[in-house]
């Protein structure tokens, strides 16, 4: 099981409650999080509740059934300071990269680590 970050990632899911999602498919223009993360890996998620109220970021692991599912490991963020209760409408989860995980490089050229502390250089 690795961690997989990948672009154009996301699906919808009418999952309601806290648990596992099962995923309905891949939206236009994007694929799946088997096709895009595989079987078995996990990966950085974001959640939007269908009803516009509450949103989740995470690490997920992504498991190929019938339907796939995307198991809501570990909760990174949200909207409610934990798991957030999915309502019954339909949901957008994608692959994201969060800003806490993040190591970028500035405009001044420095590597910076986003984390727990203040931003530090890297140089």
């Amino acid at each position: 099981m690795a961690l997989q970050i990948k672009d154009r990632v996301q699906e919808t899911s009418t999952t309601t409650g806290t648990g596992t999602l099962n995923l309905a498919g891949a939206v236009d223009s994007f694929q799946t999080f088997v096709a895009g993360v595989g079987d078995g890996n996990t990966t950085y998620y974001a959640i939007t509740d269908g009803n516009g109220s509450a949103w989740e970021v995470g690490i997920g692991t992504v498991t190929d059934a019938s339907p796939d599912t995307l198991a809501r490991t570990t909760v990174l963020g949200s909207s409610t300071g934990s798991k957030i209760s999915l309502s019954s409408a339909s949901h957008n989860v994608f692959v994201t990269y969060p800003a806490d995980k993040a190591i970028f490089k500035d405009a001044s050229g420095f590597v910076g680590i986003n984390d727990a502390t203040p931003t530090r250089h890297l140089s």
